[in-house]
Protein backbone atom coordinates (compact mmCIF):
# COMPACT_ATOMS: atom_id res chain seq x y z
CA UNK A 1 0.00 0.00 0.00
CA UNK A 2 1.07 3.79 -1.14
CA UNK A 3 1.34 6.34 1.39
CA UNK A 4 -0.12 9.86 0.39
CA UNK A 5 0.09 13.06 2.22
CA UNK A 6 -1.80 15.92 1.23
CA UNK A 7 -1.30 19.09 3.16
CA UNK A 8 -3.79 22.13 2.08
CA UNK A 9 -5.16 25.22 2.49
CA UNK A 10 -8.88 26.43 2.73
CA UNK A 11 -10.60 29.62 3.20
CA UNK A 12 -13.84 30.50 4.88
CA UNK A 13 -15.00 33.64 3.02
CA UNK A 14 -18.50 34.92 4.35
CA UNK A 15 -20.28 38.39 3.63
CA UNK A 16 -23.56 39.27 3.98
CA UNK A 17 -25.00 36.16 5.13
CA UNK A 18 -23.23 34.47 1.72
CA UNK A 19 -20.30 32.28 1.64
CA UNK A 20 -18.06 31.71 -0.97
CA UNK A 21 -17.59 28.16 -2.76
CA UNK A 22 -16.15 26.74 -5.59
CA UNK A 23 -17.50 23.89 -7.87
CA UNK A 24 -14.75 20.72 -8.04
CA UNK A 25 -14.80 18.40 -10.65
CA UNK A 26 -13.86 14.83 -9.75
CA UNK A 27 -11.85 12.77 -11.99
CA UNK A 28 -14.57 10.98 -13.17
CA UNK A 29 -16.39 13.82 -13.97
CA UNK A 30 -18.89 14.13 -10.53
CA UNK A 31 -19.35 18.37 -9.36
CA UNK A 32 -19.61 18.87 -5.69
CA UNK A 33 -19.07 22.54 -4.32
CA UNK A 34 -16.17 22.87 -1.77
CA UNK A 35 -14.40 25.68 -0.16
CA UNK A 36 -12.39 27.77 -2.63
CA UNK A 37 -8.32 26.33 -1.75
CA UNK A 38 -5.77 23.71 -2.32
CA UNK A 39 -1.98 22.12 -2.05
CA UNK A 40 0.80 23.60 -0.87
CA UNK A 41 3.48 23.68 -3.07
CA UNK A 42 6.64 22.49 -2.15
CA UNK A 43 7.99 25.34 0.34
CA UNK A 44 5.08 27.73 0.34
CA UNK A 45 3.69 29.25 3.43
CA UNK A 46 0.18 28.04 4.11
CA UNK A 47 -0.83 31.70 4.26
CA UNK A 48 0.30 32.41 0.72
CA UNK A 49 -1.30 29.00 -0.51
CA UNK A 50 -4.54 29.79 0.50
CA UNK A 51 -3.84 33.38 -0.95
CA UNK A 52 -3.35 31.89 -4.41
CA UNK A 53 -5.72 29.16 -4.36
CA UNK A 54 -8.93 31.40 -3.97
CA UNK A 55 -7.64 34.30 -6.44
CA UNK A 56 -6.87 31.19 -9.07
CA UNK A 57 -10.24 29.82 -7.90
CA UNK A 58 -12.14 32.93 -7.79
CA UNK A 59 -10.71 35.73 -9.08
CA UNK A 60 -11.00 37.31 -5.63
CA UNK A 61 -7.70 38.32 -3.69
CA UNK A 62 -7.80 38.34 0.10
CA UNK A 63 -6.10 38.76 3.30
CA UNK A 64 -6.26 35.86 5.87
CA UNK A 65 -7.71 37.12 8.94
CA UNK A 66 -7.44 33.84 11.83
CA UNK A 67 -7.00 30.31 11.96
CA UNK A 68 -9.70 28.55 12.00
CA UNK A 69 -8.33 25.00 12.70
CA UNK A 70 -6.85 21.87 11.25
CA UNK A 71 -9.28 18.62 9.69
CA UNK A 72 -7.52 15.66 8.81
CA UNK A 73 -8.85 13.17 7.07
CA UNK A 74 -7.77 9.64 6.00
CA UNK A 75 -8.68 7.47 2.96
CA UNK A 76 -8.27 3.83 1.02
CA UNK A 77 -8.59 3.76 -2.71
CA UNK A 78 -7.51 2.20 -5.41
CA UNK A 79 -4.66 2.64 -7.87
CA UNK A 80 -3.46 0.72 -10.64
CA UNK A 81 -2.01 -2.50 -11.06
CA UNK A 82 -4.45 -3.57 -7.83
CA UNK A 83 -2.67 -1.73 -5.56
CA UNK A 84 -4.37 0.80 -3.03
CA UNK A 85 -3.50 4.09 -1.25
CA UNK A 86 -3.20 5.21 2.12
CA UNK A 87 -4.02 8.69 1.25
CA UNK A 88 -4.26 11.34 4.37
CA UNK A 89 -5.30 14.92 3.48
CA UNK A 90 -4.26 17.21 6.28
CA UNK A 91 -6.24 20.56 5.56
CA UNK A 92 -5.33 23.74 7.09
CA UNK A 93 -8.88 26.05 7.60
CA UNK A 94 -8.55 30.20 7.40
CA UNK A 95 -10.99 33.08 7.82
CA UNK A 96 -10.36 35.18 4.92
CA UNK A 97 -11.67 38.51 4.01
CA UNK A 98 -11.74 39.90 -0.04
CA UNK A 99 -9.93 42.16 -0.23
CA UNK A 100 -10.27 43.23 -4.37
CA UNK A 101 -10.36 41.20 -7.64
CA UNK A 102 -13.49 40.52 -9.21
CA UNK A 103 -15.75 37.18 -9.13
CA UNK A 104 -14.71 34.74 -11.81
CA UNK A 105 -14.20 31.25 -12.82
CA UNK A 106 -11.15 29.02 -12.93
CA UNK A 107 -10.28 27.58 -16.43
CA UNK A 108 -7.93 24.59 -16.80
CA UNK A 109 -7.94 23.85 -13.01
CA UNK A 110 -9.63 21.59 -10.36
CA UNK A 111 -13.01 23.57 -10.17
CA UNK A 112 -15.27 24.78 -13.04
CA UNK A 113 -17.35 27.49 -11.07
CA UNK A 114 -17.01 29.94 -8.02
CA UNK A 115 -20.05 31.59 -6.49
CA UNK A 116 -21.64 33.05 -3.36
CA UNK A 117 -23.99 30.91 -1.32
CA UNK A 118 -26.93 31.89 1.26
CA UNK A 119 -25.64 29.96 4.36
CA UNK A 120 -29.38 28.95 4.91
CA UNK A 121 -28.86 27.19 1.48
CA UNK A 122 -25.70 25.67 1.91
CA UNK A 123 -27.15 22.54 3.14
CA UNK A 124 -29.22 22.02 -0.23
CA UNK A 125 -25.87 22.03 -2.43
CA UNK A 126 -24.42 18.68 -3.32
CA UNK A 127 -20.72 19.76 -1.54
CA UNK A 128 -17.77 17.94 0.12
CA UNK A 129 -17.69 17.78 4.03
CA UNK A 130 -15.00 20.42 3.68
CA UNK A 131 -17.70 22.90 3.95
CA UNK A 132 -19.55 21.80 6.65
CA UNK A 133 -15.84 21.18 8.80
CA UNK A 134 -15.29 24.74 7.89
CA UNK A 135 -18.33 26.30 8.58
CA UNK A 136 -18.83 24.68 11.35
CA UNK A 137 -15.10 26.09 12.63
CA UNK A 138 -16.23 29.38 11.24
CA UNK A 139 -19.33 29.03 13.58
CA UNK A 140 -17.42 27.60 16.76
CA UNK A 141 -13.85 29.03 16.41
CA UNK A 142 -13.06 25.65 18.96
CA UNK A 143 -9.79 26.43 20.90
CA UNK A 144 -8.81 22.74 20.11
CA UNK A 145 -8.90 23.96 16.31
CA UNK A 146 -10.96 21.15 15.44
CA UNK A 147 -14.62 20.84 14.63
CA UNK A 148 -17.19 17.82 15.81
CA UNK A 149 -17.46 15.13 13.24
CA UNK A 150 -20.13 16.26 11.24
CA UNK A 151 -23.49 14.10 10.99
CA UNK A 152 -23.22 11.21 8.49
CA UNK A 153 -24.46 12.11 5.02
CA UNK A 154 -26.18 9.84 2.68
Amino acid sequence: MNAELRVAAYAVCVQDEKVLLARWVARDGAKRWTLPGGGLEHGEDPLETVVREVDEETGYRVEPLSLLGLDSIRRRYPRRLGSFADFQGLRIVYEAEIVGGELRHETGGSTDLAAWHRLDAVEELDRVELVDTGLALWRTRPATGRAAPPPHRT
